[in-house]
């Protein structure tokens, strides 16, 4: 498949600012050194903004990283307020629009190609609550905070999608039992894949999620 000329070059990385409702959305754009034979690419939410969460973050670069070794493209971006993006903090609203604006800024790209999403704690919840409109063929989100930042905000539909939670039972920030009692609503529920001693960062533990996110795609990419 033919990249679109504003994508990176195989193997390359390419800052792009992508027309968003707030305005620009600070992007990197990644490319696989050998794409996948069935196309896909990723996008990924990062960690909550008024916490230092950024595109940068360690888990959001290897949840790319993920993305990119099974020949995806992979898009991190900033939300509103964050880096060079535009706007300011929204609570989950506005950012599930900035979410939606990358994910088709990239199918227009890549239009035969299906969407990976995933997130990351606060990024976690709000592709979560983007999946209905982005429509992705598969899902993964790690230590999603169901409630925790959003206020009295609904639970989010299912995605319509393979799903996969990571989550550590050992989590300093969102509660490992709260995570699981949201879930228990969801039909079907989720995969989990539970980690032990592992904090709600990962600190040292980045494995477990390359280990979990790799099998995931490996069993439910179509071929």
């Amino acid at each position: 498949m033919t990249s679109a000329p504003d994508l990176p070059a195989p193997g390359e990385s390419k800052p792009i600012l992508i027309p968003g409702a707030a305005g620009h959305i600070e992007s990197l754009i990644s490319a696989p050194r050998e794409p996948a034979s069935s196309a896909g690419f990723a996008v990924i939410c990062h960690p909550h903004p008024l916490f230092g969460g950024a595109l940068s973050n360690k888990v959001t670069y290897q949840l790319a990283s993920c993305a990119l070794k099974a020949g995806f493209h992979a898009a991190r971006f900033n939300f509103r307020g964050v880096g060079k993006s535009s706007g300011v903090h929204d609570e989950g609203r506005g950012e599930t629009d900035d979410t939606v604006a990358v994910v088709e800024w990239m199918r227009n790209r890549l239009p035969r190609a299906e969407l990976l999403l995933m997130g990351f704690s606060f990024g976690a919840f709000v592709s979560i609550k983007a999946a209905a409109r982005a429509k992705p063929k598969l899902q993964v989100s790690v230590a999603p905070p169901f409630g925790k930042y959003f206020g009295n905000a609904a639970r989010p539909p299912r995605p319509p999608c393979p799903w996969l939670v990571i989550h550590s039972r050992d989590d300093d920030v969102v509660d490992y039992a709260e995570t699981q009692a949201e879930l228990s609503h969801y039909d079907p529920a989720p995969e989990i894949a539970s980690v032990d001693g592992a904090g709600h960062f990962f600190h040292g533990r980045l494995g477990d999620i390359q280990h979990a996110v790799t099998d995931f795609i490996a069993r439910h990419w179509p071929r």
